[in-house]
């Protein structure tokens, strides 16, 4: 193979395939690589035998039950916001006809040494256990508030302006208790540590609405997840990517890169040969030389239980998060839970994912309070994952480098790196445009 594309995409985790689809649809000649010989790079689902022997290779692996590819173990714990960036980029492409989703059963949060459901919207509020009756008046309010304001009404500000008061402010306006401003910070609004509450109002707001809005789609909670694991998304989106001319080799380690005389990226050589392009996106790990670590380590247990989650109601799915203020720390720590109606366990099991940024040198002590919530567990698996980001915005070296997956326990951060490359690579924001039908692609491909 000697020859020329617009893109060389390295790497197919979920930030570098969606990219390499939305670049394939507008017709850009794409050349995509993974030096391991399955989707997802740090984004993948592995099988029993292959995450036993990423993370215990000469350990004992417990008694289970099941075939090898019954168990489809994320190596990241992320759901989708139904009403998120990703799951609209996956509408508009049609990525959806690939991939079946299942709602996630509840979206609770730890507070006072307990769990409880997190209030979803008025009525939810005024039923809460989080709250005595005072607070839950005052939480409705708030609520009603967030529900009615409209920046260009001014009568429904109550006096706020959520551009320059800060979201303590507005907190303190409706006389809101700390232990509530941690679950609507943390467990709706989903930021991961206290610095928001001293910044302006309106980003907190929008992060309310998507929760919210989020709900009001299927009912119980704001997230769905891919039946068969996370790493269905990136192989979704090199489905598509395929469909449009895209060209993909797995298994294929890059023996080369090629620069020109301005040491700007010109292509790579692997065992295939020579390919040439202008532009590289690629994760971190392929170019270590132009990337810095962030200063954060995340650590994540993959704990695998035969029961479901106490005080959940028995629910087959949930997302639980601890924040940090419960717990004495800087970061919060985050569990995703899903079972055998997600088809990632065999029937039975449950798979709690829990995951947090360390903040000590004995971090497995760290994930306790999650770990004393989810009761006995049959096995437990921990990484590590330092943070890389890029040193440059890659524009003069035409090498874009994505982002490490963050410790948060869904996609909005990563749907920010997709919008952030696309910019910065075609120069132009991300504008989603639909796909055609099945009938007018089936057209195009037997025309052939």
């Amino acid at each position: 193979m000697d020859e020329e594309f617009d893109v060389i995409v390295l790497g197919t985790g979920l930030t570098e395939c969606i990219l390499s689809g939305l670049l394939s649809v507008e017709g850009k000649k794409v050349l995509h690589i993974d030096k391991q010989d399955f989707y997802g790079g740090e984004s993948a689902s592995l099988n029993l035998s292959q995450v036993y022997s990423k993370f215990r290779p000469s350990g004992q692996k417990p008694e289970l039950a099941g075939r090898d590819r019954d168990w489809c173990i994320d190596l990241i714990p992320k759901f989708l916001m139904s009403n998120g960036e990703l799951t609209n980029i996956l509408v508009h492409t049609d990525v959806t006809r690939y991939i079946e989703f299942k709602q996630i059963g509840g979206s609770y949060v730890y507070r006072n040494g307990r769990i409880a459901k997190v209030p979803a919207n008025e009525m939810e509020a005024v039923r809460s256990s989080l709250m005595g009756i005072f607070e839950k008046r005052r939480m409705k309010g708030f609520l009603e508030f967030i529900a009615k304001y409209d920046e260009d009404d001014k009568s429904t500000h109550q006096g706020l302006d959520l551009d320059n008061n800060t979201m303590n402010e507005v907190y303190n306006y409706f006389r809101l208790e700390n232990g509530t401003k941690d679950f609507i910070g943390h467990a709706m609004a989903l930021w991961p540590n206290d610095d928001y509450l001293n910044e302006p109002a309106k980003p907190t707001y929008e992060r309310i609405i998507l929760y919210v809005q989020s709900v009001a789609k299927y009912g119980k909670s704001p997230y769905i997840y891919p039946l068969y694991g996370l790493g269905e998304l990136p192989q979704g989106f090199a489905r598509l990517s395929a469909i449009y001319g895209g060209t993909y080799m797995l298994g294929t380690p890059i023996d080369e890169i090629l620069y020109d005389e301005k040491k700007n990226f010109a292509g790579v050589i692997t065992k295939e040969g020579k390919a040439k392009a202008p532009i590289v996106i690629a994760d971190p790990t392929y170019f270590p030389e132009r990337v810095k670590k962030t200063g954060q380590k995340v650590i994540r247990a993959m704990c695998i239980l035969d029961h479901p989650v106490a005080n959940t109601s028995d629910l087959d799915s949930l997302q639980l998060i601890i924040p940090q203020n419960q717990v004495g720390r800087k970061h919060d720590i985050y569990v995703a839970v899903v079972s055998d109606v997600h088809c990632v366990v065999p029937k039975g099991y449950y798979l709690a994912i829990v995951s947090t940024i360390i903040e000590t040198e004995t971090p497995h002590v760290e994930l306790e309070p999650a770990f004393k919530l989810l009761g006995s567990r049959v096995d437990t698996l921990m990484g590590i994952a330092e943070l890389y980001e890029p040193q440059d915005d890659g524009t003069s070296s035409g090498i874009f480098i994505s982002k490490s997956y963050d410790s948060t326990s869904h996609f909005e951060s990563m749907t920010d790196d997709v919008k952030d490359l696309y910019f910065r690579v075609t120069g132009k924001p991300l504008v989603l445009k639909k796909r055609p039908s099945d009938q007018e692609e089936d057209d195009a491909l037997n025309g052939l």
